[in-house]
């Protein structure tokens, strides 16, 4: 099973947005994007949920705990 940031990385690059830019949408840092890419650090619970709709996927998708990528 997939990690998060593993995850996050994949929809990233799919979406063909760079760190910089996916930051710049959920008004971050770009430092915290890959920090979370790295599994450093998690995302607080707004902006978890910010980046599943961003990326049209489930929360439970991002986090791991189910492969299908539906809402």
């Amino acid at each position: 099973m997939k990690d998060f940031g593993t995850r996050l990385k994949l929809l990233r690059t799919e979406k063909r947005l760079t760190q910089i830019q996916l930051s710049e949408l959920l008004n971050v840092r770009n430092t915290t994007v890959s920090a979370w890419e790295k599994n450093i650090a998690e995302p607080p619970y707004e902006t978890l949920k910010r980046i599943a709709i961003l990326f049209e996927v489930s929360v439970d998708y991002l986090l791991g705990l189910k492969d299908d990528m539906e809402m």
